[in-house]
């Protein structure tokens, strides 16, 4: 898969010395892959869209906190390339009727905007979890093991 930028820099954009430029980065980590995805503050315009898929080889790779650091220096890059110098972050499990606990990349990927210079505003929880789920997989015994 090709790494894709949509959004080119903002022209003629005043700036005061010392204002930070806000976007938001949506952290989606499940058990099988890590997603780093940066738009502007409606949530409409993407900036930068990186996965942890796109940066190793071996399919169980994709969603380790290696694949999500890698992921995240390379957002964070582009970001900066673009202007933007913070970053609000909204971290995402599967929900739903699986697990609500985010993956092992979330930790990695956001501990590697921070390094790489992105400042962090605010950080929310945004897994969907159900005011009342569908029925949950495994059968009326549960999973025997």
């Amino acid at each position: 898969m090709a790494e894709e930028t949509v959004a080119a820099p903002a022209q003629n954009v005043n700036l005061v010395e010392g204002e930070e430029v806000f976007a938001v980065a949506h952290l989606f980590a499940s058990f099988n892959d890590t997603f780093v995805h940066v738009t502007d503050l409606s949530g409409r315009e993407t900036l930068v869209r990186v996965t942890g898929g796109m940066k190793v080889k071996a399919d169980r790779d994709e969603s380790s906190p290696y694949a999500a650091m890698l992921a995240a220096q390379d957002v964070a890059a582009k970001c900066k390339d673009l202007g933007v110098t913070a970053l609000h972050v909204k971290i995402r499990g599967t929900g739903g009727n699986k697990s609500r606990s985010p993956g092992p990349g979330a930790q990695s990927a956001l501990r590697a905007l921070a390094r790489n210079g992105m400042k962090i505003g605010r950080i929310e929880d945004v897994t969907p979890i159900p005011s009342d789920s569908t029925r949950r997989k495994s059968g009326r015994r549960g999973r025997r093991l």
